[in-house]
């Protein structure tokens, strides 16, 4: 019995040993986040294979596939293989002794309220993002005052390659992150530079000025909510201190036809009550993948005129207004249907909307597509 025993294991072992070895030895593709190794591949199937060197890994899991362990190989080193994973732009992290932990070698990004690694598995044929040999912009990083919040906030500026040898205004995109996130992540996560970049090349969309502000508020007294309210903080610092601080450092449009906001998730929210009830300042709205709908923890159905009064009675005044209002979400949100009743319910009584579905759940490629879509809709 006891020889029978030590016969399986060896036969498991070497079978595992196999595995690993057919799993290394397949065609990858270096993901663009890594920095500098080989390691974390992508394998054919989309599937993750990592790599690391430590004394004991057995007890570590990968967020990315909770079956996902650590098995030791020959050489020493040991070796982990994820499910196949969704196209798009992931975050994860190693879980070891019950601490998360990043992987040092891959890049890290602000995203989940902190700082952590990340996987960007990349589409068939999906190339609007890409880094190509066009004219390129620029990233400006700055900081503005803000006596809402009373400290000093930074934002991401984007201008793109003609603007420094020209004294010409442009456009302007007010832009803004989701919850968790922070004025990085339309640049990093997002790829937003190499997408006006590349569509600017093409003819398809108008070269434009992108501004990317920490839209994070935690002040005591005003608690965060999808209510005109609730977004009262944002609506008072855009206005009156954002736009001014940007008009006096960057050679930007001064008058609605030349303004647009536009965010993902809570910034969508922003969009939705700051924009909405600006319509003076702003001639084009974008609202991604946003909860104002529902889809989140709403119990009770979304009802637009209650939701911003005025938005249904006078529908007629917003069309005039606006020259675009755009919403989108993922396919796989939980946000998507009703999202999808919304939009329908406010056409249905008179507002122009123009909507659309990406595949994905509430993630990056969503976003991607969204803003590669809402940017050649606008400054028309």
């Amino acid at each position: 019995m006891h020889l029978l025993r030590t016969f399986i294991i060896s036969l498991i072992l070497t079978v595992s040993l196999q595995s690993w070895a057919q799993a290394d030895q397949q065609p990858y593709v270096i993901p663009s986040t890594n920095i500098g190794n080989s390691y974390p591949r992508i394998l054919s199937d989309n599937s993750v294979l990592f790599r690391v060197r430590t004394d004991d890994a057995s007890s570590w899991k990968v967020s990315l596939d909770p079956n996902c362990r650590f098995t030791r190989q020959d050489d020493g080193t040991w070796m982990a293989h994820t499910k196949p994973l969704v196209e798009g732009f992931h975050y994860y992290w190693f879980t070891i002794g019950g601490l998360d932990v990043s992987d040092p070698a891959s890049r890290s990004y602000f995203g989940c309220g902190r700082m952590t690694s990340a996987i960007d598995i990349p589409e068939k044929d999906c190339t609007f993002y890409d880094c190509k040999d066009v004219p390129h912009g620029k990233v400006h990083q700055t900081e503005y005052y803000s006596p809402v919040r009373k400290q000093r906030i930074g934002v991401w500026v984007y201008t793109p390659a003609s603007y420094d040898q020209s004294k010409r205004s442009y456009p302007v995109l007010y832009l803004q992150h989701g919850g968790g996130e922070d004025e990085t992540g339309w640049i990093n996560q997002g790829k937003t530079n190499y997408i006006l970049d590349n569509l600017i090349a093409e003819g398809k969309a108008k070269e434009m000025i992108i501004v990317m502000a920490n839209g994070t508020f935690n002040i005591p007294g005003s608690p965060f909510g999808y209510s005109v309210q609730g977004m009262k903080p944002f609506e008072q610092e855009l206005t009156q201190y954002l736009i001014p601080f940007i008009e006096k450092n960057f050679r930007v449009q001064t008058d609605r036809h030349g303004r647009a906001l536009a965010g993902l998730s809570m910034g969508g929210g922003q969009t939705f009550f700051g924009g909405l009830q600006h319509t003076e300042l702003f001639s084009h709205l974008g609202i991604f993948s946003t909860g104002v709908f529902g889809g989140i923890r709403e119990a009770k159905a979304f009802d637009a005129e209650s939701a911003l009064p005025g938005l249904i009675s006078n529908a007629a005044k917003y069309n005039r207004d606006l020259q675009t209002l755009y919403i989108s979400v993922g396919t796989d949100d939980p946000r998507i249907t009703p999202t999808t009743k919304a939009v329908e319910s406010m056409k249905s009584q008179g507002l122009n909307i123009v909507f659309n579905t990406f595949p994905g759940d509430h993630e990056w490629q969503v976003w991607r597509k969204s803003l590669h879509d809402y940017v050649q809709r606008i400054f028309k």
